[in-house]
């Protein structure tokens, strides 16, 4: 989401329980063999591809998009570069970048005024997970008459809307970080109860992705830090869930590894194309990754990101190392194996959280909400909120409001 923006594993459950008791002793002590796998869609992925943008519209059946897009990138070269693009190919596009960095609901129904003023028939989601996630939304109301809560990621509710309401997305990621471009979600704060709501529906997966590197050599430092290890957390918590998914597990081993070869080297030189395009697998790979499950860093994070509006991903890297700590007694030989696998100095529990600690130094992460910016007065609201936030339960450990604080 832009935090877990991606729906968490869709499992199926045993039936066979004496009752909820005994069910969720069961649960904690052994894994469930049954759930249900979903992957991402097609990807376009390359230096220059940005060029292929107008073909995937009219791939995905698009003619009027409305390129949906953040007001900092909106009077940049690159969208203005993608809007000629769409205008070369006949397309008849508009532009629409009223884009909160937590979007809100007053940010959706702007989008969906412009987009129905324009007549528009399908959404180009251009730039970080915030604009992605908008856009994804604008799409999928644009044909619903139920409010967008409705539609929250709780139970079956995602089947209350109308599937021919949903209007096809191309999605053109600037950032390398959250990976809503392959996620079947949206994430959007509702300002009345500060917290993040995640919208779901098959549908809202991107038609097309257009994966261009090159798009995100711009990023300054701390915008490739914070959105680099957001996608380090959405693969580790992925990795970390207990949730039955090996292929998951697989992909987000390897996202890792990514990000710990390519994430240093993209913020000291920007310009770093196979850094970065790596760096861009990597996001992807953790929004693949993390329909096992997300956990406590997330948990955490949508509360103090909705509650002080921080940047998801540095929110996501400030609490990481308490969060490995405190799930130690159920991932310490899973630490282990990745260890090995990432190539640390000391493949063992200690020896990864060592390096969590030194890469957050070299990268100027905060080690502490405070030196954050984000003040204790309201960690008791937090704690509250983190353990009823949907990405909780894919903690490895329970997570109560004690643990939360």
């Amino acid at each position: 989401m832009t935090t877990g923006r991606q729906a968490g594993p869709r499992r199926v459950r045993p039936r066979s329980f004496i009752n909820d008791a005994h069910r969720a002793e069961a649960e904690m002590s052994a894994p469930s063999y049954t759930a249900n796998w979903n992957y991402p869609t097609a990807v376009r992925f390359g230096p220059g591809r940005i060029a292929e943008l107008g073909q995937a519209c009219k791939a995905a059946g698009i003619s009027r998009p409305l390129l949906v897009t953040d007001p900092g990138l909106a009077g940049l070269p690159m969208v203005e570069q993608a809007l000629d693009i769409c205008k070369a190919d006949g397309l008849g596009v508009g532009l629409f970048s009223d884009v909160r960095p937590n979007p809100v609901e007053a940010n959706l129904s702007a989008g969906l005024a412009a987009y129905k003023a324009g007549n528009h028939d399908g959404v180009i989601a251009f730039g970080g997970g915030s604009a992605l996630d908008l856009g994804k939304l604008v799409a999928f109301m644009a044909g619903q008459t139920r409010p967008v809560w409705d539609f929250e990621d709780i139970g079956d509710w995602w089947t209350r809307a109308d599937p021919a309401g949903i209007a096809p997305i191309v999605a053109v990621p600037t950032t390398s970080g959250t990976g809503s471009e392959v996620g079947r979600a949206g994430v959007i704060t509702d300002v009345a109860t500060h917290t993040k709501k995640v919208i779901f529906h098959p549908k809202m997966m991107p038609a097309i992705v257009v994966g261009d590197p090159e798009l995100t050599v711009g990023l300054p430092p701390v915008i490739t830090v914070g959105t680099g290890l957001d996608a380090f957390v959405h693969n580790f918590e992925a990795y970390c869930s207990p949730f039955f998914h090996p292929m998951a597990a697989g992909i987000a081993v390897e996202g890792m590894r990514l990000v710990k070869e390519y994430l240093p080297r993209a913020t000291r030189d920007g310009k770093d194309i196979e850094a970065r395009a790596n760096m861009m697998a990597s996001a992807m790979m953790g929004s693949a990754a993390f329909q096992k499950g997300l956990g406590a860093v997330h948990s955490m994070s949508h509360p103090v990101g909705s509650l002080f509006d921080t940047h998801h991903g540095m929110t996501n890297a400030v609490f990481l190392p308490y969060v490995v700590v405190f799930n130690r007694p159920a991932i310490e030989d899973k630490v282990a194996r990745l260890a090995a696998w990432l190539g640390l100095k000391n493949q063992n529990f200690s020896g990864f959280l060592d390096w969590i600690l030194e890469i957050r130094a070299e990268l100027g992460v905060p080690h502490t909400l405070p030196e954050f910016g984000v003040g204790d007065d309201k960690i008791d609201l937090v704690a509250e909120m983190a353990v009823v936030d949907p990405t909780a339960g894919g903690n490895p450990v329970s997570l109560d409001v004690a643990g939360a604080k």
